[in-house]
């Protein structure tokens, strides 16, 4: 399988199929319009299906890259499709992000790099780097969730 990464071409319809795909419940195509233009990157996943004669790019994960640009950047919306699971997507996207990460910052800076992980994609993390909260040094990663 060839796989390709495209950075910043993820539509909110796209979104919303790749984040469906994976069980999740999407927000509406207008909240997720306001996020895709406030993000700081998005990478998307393709997987070169067909033959030679009548290859095409199928979407297959996608990430997006939210952050302040100096300090702290976090990685939202992780989502590659059930069939296409252990197979490098997931790698490559983490490669990819990190890759514009270390590109976006000054030479000699340490960023953040986070996310809070589903129960499933633990180990995933752990295989590229990413430390499993609480440790011995940090407390529990969290969130609130906040409707109008």
């Amino acid at each position: 399988m060839r796989l390709t990464i495209q950075q910043d071409t993820l539509t909110p319809e796209l979104f919303l199929t790749l984040y469906r795909s994976v069980g999740w419940d999407a927000p509406g195509i207008d909240q997720m319009r306001v996020a895709l233009a406030n993000s700081t990157a998005t990478f998307t996943a393709y997987a070169e299906t067909g033959t030679d004669a009548d290859a095409r790019l199928e979407p297959v994960g996608m990430v997006r890259l939210i952050g302040d640009g100096g300090m702290s950047f976090y990685i939202k919306d992780f989502a590659v499709i059930p069939s296409m699971r252990s197979q490098g997507v997931g790698a490559a996207l983490i490669g990819a992000l990190e890759r514009h990460v270390r590109d976006l910052i000054e030479p000699g800076w340490a960023v953040s790099l986070e996310l809070i992980s589903s129960q499933g994609a633990v180990e995933f993390y752990e295989r590229h780097g990413f430390e499993r909260r609480p440790n011995d040094w940090d407390g529990p990663g969290m969130f609130k969730m906040i409707r109008a």
